[in-house]
């Protein structure tokens, strides 16, 4: 994977130069991301990089929002495991961005892979078993389940308008999903998913990307299983994970910097922070 730097020296008209867009859509064809250096941008000037590359944002419910399009990443201190962003929600972001406003001084470099590398060093006993779609199926309380469910039903602007109409029309309009409802207003949320998948940003090379290796941090950790009705097992995440290692990269973070991300074929994920002074913004959505 190349490590890819724009550097603002190269962009007079820094983060709105039509050069850089071009440049930044450029890399997310080929490599699947890249990132922005010396730009010295601010919260706005993110939040417009942001809308800029997404026609619609999208946001984690279990975050804080920043600004109206950018939410803080607060994620604990332990390093976070390979994932696309929000890869087990049924509207999963085509482009993610990071801005670190303060970079850690130690530890906490992001990491980054290309799912097609993974898939490249899968045998074909792996590609014929991920090749099959894949459940996952997690407890959502109350509060997390509503909050996403206005950021993407079109008639909510506030958790205590929902109904079970509004519930059914989501799930009407996103094929793959099933629920079952409880009691305490918690619900199990199932949804079926390809966990191997091609770019939305270009080409048709196929790419290990969703959350199997991820966290679950601020949710229940989910039960993952493939259509032939056997379990994802721990021993399996193992394999791919030290798979996907042999082609991981890591971005030590600058201040200032923004990296771009296509959601859709790379995943990311942290090394542990030693340092925790830093502060870390995400903003994410669709083309």
């Amino acid at each position: 994977m190349t490590y890819n730097i724009l550097r603002h020296r190269d962009y007079p008209d820094g983060l709105t130069d039509p050069g850089l867009l071009a440049t930044i859509r450029d890399h997310l064809a080929r490599d699947g991301w890249t990132l922005l250096r010396g730009f010295d941008p601010d919260m706005q000037s993110f939040s417009g990089v942001v809308t800029t590359l997404c026609r619609r944002v999208t946001f984690d419910p279990a975050r804080s929002n920043t600004t109206e399009t950018t939410q803080m990443v607060d994620a604990g201190l332990g390093p976070i495991g390979l994932h696309i962003e929000n890869g087990n929600t049924p509207r999963c972001p085509d482009i993610v961005t990071f801005f670190a406003q303060t970079a850690a001084f130690e530890g906490s470099q992001t990491t980054i892979c290309d799912g097609r590398a993974v898939w490249e060093r899968f045998d074909d006993k792996l590609k014929a078993r991920w090749s099959q779609p894949m459940t996952v199926e997690r407890v959502l309380p109350e509060t997390l389940w509503k909050r996403y469910l206005v950021n993407e039903h079109p008639a909510l602007t506030d958790p205590s308008q929902v109904t079970m109409e509004h519930v059914l029309q989501f799930k009407a309009s996103v094929p793959g999903q099933d629920f079952t409802l409880h009691d305490d207003g918690s619900l199990t949320y199932r949804l079926t998913l390809d966990p191997v998948r091609g770019s939305v940003l270009g080409g048709d090379a196929p790419g290990f990307a969703n959350a199997v290796l991820g966290p679950s941090h601020n949710y229940q950790p989910p039960r993952y299983a493939m259509a032939d009705g056997s379990d994802v097992t721990e021993d399996e995440i193992e394999e791919i994970r030290a798979l996907a290692e042999e082609v991981t990269h890591e971005i030590n973070w600058q201040d200032g910097d923004i990296a771009i991300l296509d959601n859709t074929r790379v995943m990311h994920g942290r090394r542990a922070i030693a340092d925790a002074n830093r502060n870390l913004f995400i903003g994410m959505g669709m083309i």
